[in-house]
């Protein structure tokens, strides 16, 4: 998972408006940033590894980036390399000069490189399978018949494109000197808005991964990118939009909603926050009905994303909320660091319990979603410590039993608590006196309420059932060997060397 944004700008510059948009987004990625403006024939990039702060925190880094046209991202630490070669924005010179940010992650790497290589007569510098897309899409480009630059041909190669990769993408392309490209897979597996601005001199228009952005911007919203979509924002402000995928269908995925977006933002005409205070509501019925002689005595969420739902649940059940946590927003998120240990330490010292909220009472706990299990059983056990009698357990959502490959650095399968295990033995394995998990058509329904055309979503960290219906058992074993906490410890040790075909890009 990463954040993408793009600007096309007929009144103004663009690279304060890009460090704003990412700053924003800065919850989709905290390992890398960067900027890239075109002025005339001339492109600026600045990138480096770190949070869009550090990477562009001299006056002058900002004021080399001119130019009315720019793209930007930040990256999600990945289960590859921390490497500033991988930071986007991207780029390739031939033809035209084309830059790329994206989001997301390609299922079919290993062959479309090898495609790239044998067919395409192109070298693919990193492990990132961006890098891939930028290469097909300027090839596709390149391909068109009658070798000029225009709407057309760009749809054209975007349709190409569609045809050839496999997986999650929402990207934002620059074109130097023409303009802004933007394109999103046929699933719309991951999300991607698209805004205007009015200004003195024309519209300027925007895209990005999340409305939030568009909103700090003061972009109005014209509605998201359609899955197989793809936009072009030409230099002077023309905007011109097409279908390009044959056969479109929207399967977004589940976890933005749970998790992973901010909760004041809108995703395919749902407001995420709306969508949590549902699966607040069928949460707590659900607890009602299998548990109607509870004796819980406070709900309290987990920081941060959870507080939504929480608060209906507790207003569902007829319990007090109370706030029993104190966050330390400068830790980084536990699921994704490297080693148990370390995990539990960053637990420790992301969470302070306030103890007179738990003292003598049967609290509830409530998060989003359960993943490998370390932040959960520690979480059980700091609120024991605090002085709780009994600890119960709640997860917005499902038990997550499989590991996910469309671009959420997620564990293997054998890492996941849930994988291979009843509700019953999970449980057991967090140490809960009782835990309560949302039923899958329950979230769904909880986002579908919100836009009733939503019919599909990708819901494979819960089922194990993937969109794009190319994921293998020899794909996950693969996944497996290389993305485990040994082979990432076997990674530090020895150097890189992760095959390109199971590199998860949340370069992407």
């Amino acid at each position: 998972m990463c954040g993408i944004a793009g600007i096309v700008s007929t009144n103004a510059p663009v690279n304060q408006d890009l460090f704003d948009a990412l700053t924003v987004l800065q919850h989709r990625g905290q390992d890398a940033a960067g900027i890239l403006t075109n002025a005339g024939s001339k492109l600026y990039l600045h990138k480096d590894l770190g949070l869009v702060r550090d990477v562009f925190q001299r006056d002058e880094q900002m004021a080399r980036l001119i130019g009315h046209m720019g793209i930007g991202h930040v990256r999600y630490p990945t289960a590859g390399e921390a490497s500033a070669a991988e930071a986007q924005p991207l780029y390739t010179n031939m033809p035209y000069g084309i830059s790329i940010a994206h989001n997301g992650n390609l299922t079919n790497t290993k062959a479309l490189k090898d495609e790239l290589f044998a067919d395409d007569r192109r070298h693919i510098n990193t492990d990132s399978d961006s890098e891939i897309l930028l290469n097909i899409f300027a090839h596709e480009l390149m391909e068109q018949g009658d070798g000029r630059l225009s709407a057309e041909n760009i749809f054209a190669a975007v349709a190409e494109l569609h045809a050839r990769a496999r997986g999650a993408y929402a990207c934002v392309a620059l074109i130097t000197g023409y303009g802004m490209v933007a394109f999103r897979d046929p699933f719309g597996i991951r999300p991607a808005i698209l805004g205007r601005r009015r200004g003195p001199d024309g519209d300027d228009y925007m895209v990005a991964s999340e409305s939030v952005a568009l909103d700090a911007l003061q972009f109005e919203i014209i509605g998201d990118i359609a899955p197989g979509e793809a936009v072009v924002v030409t230099a002077d402000g023309t905007l011109l939009r097409q279908q390009c995928a044959a056969k479109p269908q929207c399967a977004p995925c589940l976890f933005e909603y749970v998790y992973l977006a901010r909760p004041d933002s809108v995703l395919d005409d749902v407001y995420v926050y709306k969508a949590r205070l549902r699966m607040g509501e069928k949460l707590g019925d659900k607890l009602l009905r299998e548990w109607p002689e509870h004796d819980i005595d406070v709900v309290i969420p987990v920081p941060e994303s959870s507080r939504t739902a929480a608060a209906e649940l507790a207003g569902r059940i007829g319990v007090k909320y109370r706030e029993g946590f104190i966050k330390n927003r400068y830790i980084g998120r536990t699921f994704i660091m490297p080693g148990q240990s370390l995990r539990k330490k960053s637990v420790r010292q992301k969470l302070n319990p306030i103890d007179l909220e738990f003292q003598d009472k049967n609290v509830l706990l409530v998060d989003d979603s359960i993943v490998r299990g370390t932040t959960s059983r520690e979480i059980i056990q700091m609120a024991r410590d605090a002085g709780a009698r009994k600890v119960y357990f709640a997860s917005a959502a499902p038990p997550v039993r499989y590991p996910n490959v469309y671009g959420i650095d997620m564990p293997t399968a054998s890492e996941l608590v849930a994988n291979g295990l009843s509700e019953a033995e999970i449980e057991q394995a967090l140490q809960a006196d009782r835990l309560i998990f949302q039923d899958l058509e329950d979230l769904k329904e909880s986002i579908r309420e919100g836009n009733p055309k939503l019919e599909q979503f990708d819901c494979s960290v819960f089922t194990g059932e993937y969109v794009t219906q190319d994921i293998s058992r020899d794909y996950l074993d693969q996944l497996e060997l290389f993305r485990s906490d040994a082979a990432k410890k076997g990674r530090q040790d020895n150097g890189p060397g992760m095959p390109l075909e199971i590199h998860n890009a949340a370069h992407g």
